[in-house]
């Protein structure tokens, strides 16, 4: 199982900063699952407001770190330049406790089933071995139009 640093992730994913919030891929089983971690650091630009003297990091922020590692899982292998995850839906979504500054939010996505362009998946994430959130996904997998351009190495600039 492949180890992917950021740089890695950006070759998959269409996010850059502020919105890439993964900084590293431990374990991507296409199709299967994958886990990744972001580490929360006080200079996230989300903690100016949310909030002043008590940073949190918000739990639409998690959603969204699980959304964009759901999405690498949900992705066959070779779609990473043809095809984009969008998510679609949230279900389930559970906040057990709050995030802060310092730490390290270790995620994991499980893919429950495919269908067509529809991808479901399993998300959670915890901060040292205690459950932070928990929820289910749902992708609708698009086709990018630019990846079938006589130059698609511009998506991964």
């Amino acid at each position: 199982m492949p180890i992917l640093d950021v740089r890695e992730i950006m070759q998959i994913l269409p996010h850059r900063y502020p919105m890439l919030l993964i900084d590293r891929i431990t374990e991507l089983e296409p199709m299967v699952r994958a886990r990744g971690y972001k580490n929360i650091t006080a200079n996230e630009p989300m903690f100016n407001g949310h909030f002043p003297g008590n940073p949190l990091f918000p739990g639409v922020y998690m959603i969204e770190a699980l959304a964009q590692l759901g999405g690498t899982a949900i992705l066959e292998p070779g779609d990473m330049a043809r095809k984009v995850p969008y998510l679609a839906g949230i279900d389930k979504a559970k906040f057990r406790r709050p995030v802060v500054p310092g730490d390290r939010l270790d995620m994991e996505a499980v893919v429950i089933k495919h269908k067509l362009n529809i991808g479901w998946v399993a998300v959670e994430a915890s901060v040292d071995g205690n459950l932070v959130v928990r929820a289910e996904l749902i992708f609708s997998i698009s086709v990018v139009p630019s990846a079938f351009a006589q130059d698609a190495t511009v998506l991964h600039l």
